[in-house]
């Protein structure tokens, strides 16, 4: 049986902790989806096809994941794609209530999609992508938080603001 994962986010930017998520739950499942949302509410840095491209610039290592932008409910997405998992990440307890609320309602309204929960690596557990955001507004050192190409689109788009 082929299952084929979905790991969602507005990915704004990426960071070393998704793509150690990105890297477990591909040796957990046949294949990955990492769905960039479009996250007009949230006012991305990054329009969604910058953060599609960043993404595909950083797994090119992994054969089993690809990247998609969306714009629809997270479970027609999945459904569209034939997943039945849904990776999401936890950094902290804090996350917990909130991803667990998330979960229930997925599992309301597709409740043959599953929802896996991973914790990222002990290093990586602090990193959001607000954060890193922050700091290179500020023009603060990202580069152990995110990879090089993520950072140098970082430089680059505070640089023209």
């Amino acid at each position: 049986m082929h299952i084929t994962a979905i790991y969602p986010g507005t990915f704004d930017p990426i960071t070393n902790g998704h793509l150690d998520l990105i890297h477990r739950a591909s040796k957990l499942h046949d294949s990955i989806i990492v769905a960039v949302a479009e996250s007009r509410g949230k006012q991305p840095l990054f329009s969604m096809d910058e953060r599609v491209a960043m993404i595909e610039a950083v797994i090119e290592d992994f054969a089993n994941v690809r990247v998609i932008g969306f714009n629809n409910l997270l479970v027609e997405c999945a459904k569209q794609h034939q997943a039945s998992v849904i990776i999401r990440g936890l950094r902290a307890v804090s996350d917990f209530e909130y991803e667990f609320q998330l979960a229930g309602m997925n599992r309301r309204l597709a409740p043959d999609i599953e929802t896996v929960f991973l914790t990222p690596a002990e290093q990586y557990e602090f990193i959001s992508s607000s954060m890193i955001r922050e700091i290179a507004k500020l023009n603060g050192d990202v580069s152990s938080f995110v990879p090089d190409t993520v950072k140098h689109q970082l430089i680059n788009k505070f640089k023209s603001e």
